[in-house]
């Protein structure tokens, strides 16, 4: 019976552990590697060697699990007080803050270990990348309490999944237009999807008096997801072009691009639950990976 005990709790400090780096909810972590995924397929030299994809994929998990742990310390005391948030393990306690600090920095290291790992044509711009990249990973999450779009940094950071892979692939960030708009279709189609994820914390956000997009955009929420949705696909599908990808590619862009609209239009029913929005999201990651997949046969 002790031991019974004892394996139950084991399990259930694993689990918080695993809840700390969000790897119980992979929608997240698929929709960074997405973009890295279409920055590989775009490059030049795609498609890309299976190190190279290893590596990115690993890094991607690392950095997004840094970024989480990041989120959690800020937001700690704050996330007592969203109803989505809760149950976070720094949030109500299950695991210690200084434990959290341990294992950011320790996917941090490994995080490193993998840049350093990376071809050696590539490694020295991949880490200046990396070390760009690396403060706004940590300044973002107090965004929200000084910025009044938040949303618009995590774009940013989550433009450096496009750079990272190219430059790893590449050796140079000399890609031209397919570089600049596979980067401005990540920027614009992740400010779309994390808008609609803040609409889950709106009222909470009011309360407590902490920014988003979703607070500053009030109703014109819906018209600016269904521009920066019909942005991305844009400047996607530009890229697209310009890198010779062939023809195959364009019935699955153009599936792709009305399934985001399709989307960005339920928005118009105001659905205020949080399974809905959770919905939205991980149907971005299908439409998103949709794309990739497009992009993959066209390079096949």
């Amino acid at each position: 019976m002790h031991k019974q005990v004892t394996r139950i709790k084991t399990l259930s400090r694993f689990n918080e552990w695993i809840a700390l780096l969000r790897w119980n909810k992979p929608s997240g972590r698929l929709i960074l590697l997405i973009p890295a995924g279409w920055s590989l397929w775009m490059s030049p030299s795609a498609p890309p060697t299976t190190q190279i994809v290893i590596l990115i994929i690993a890094g991607g998990l690392l950095v997004s699990a840094a970024g989480c742990i990041t989120n959690d310390l800020w937001d700690k005391k704050i996330d007592g007080q969203v109803s989505r948030t809760l149950n976070r393990p720094l949030a109500k306690g299950s695991i210690e803050s200084s434990s959290a600090f341990i294992l950011l920095l320790l996917c941090l290291i490994l995080s490193l270990f993998v840049v350093i790992n990376l071809p050696g044509y590539s490694r020295g711009l991949s880490l200046r990348l990396a070390m760009l990249a690396l403060p706004l990973i940590v300044i973002y999450p107090s965004a929200k309490r000084w910025f009044p779009l938040p949303q618009a940094l995590l774009a940013f950071c989550w433009g450096f999944a496009v750079l990272i892979p190219w430059g790893a692939s590449e050796g140079n960030l000399n890609g031209g237009l397919p570089l600049l708009g596979t980067w401005l279709a990540t920027i614009f189609w992740t400010f779309g999807f994390d808008t609609v994820y803040a609409m889950a914390d709106k009222e909470d956000d009011q309360k407590i008096g902490l920014k988003s997009s979703a607070v500053l955009l009030g109703d014109r929420i819906e018209l600016v997801v269904v521009i920066t949705y019909a942005l991305a696909s844009i400047f996607l599908g530009l890229s697209a072009y310009l890198s010779g990808i062939s023809l195959i590619f364009w019935p699955v862009w153009l599936i792709g691009s009305a399934g985001m609209q399709l989307e960005a239009n339920k928005l118009r029913k105001k659905i205020n639950n949080n399974s809905f929005y959770g919905t939205h999201f991980k149907n971005q990651v299908k439409l998103g990976a949709l794309l990739l997949l497009g992009l993959v046969l066209g390079r096949v």
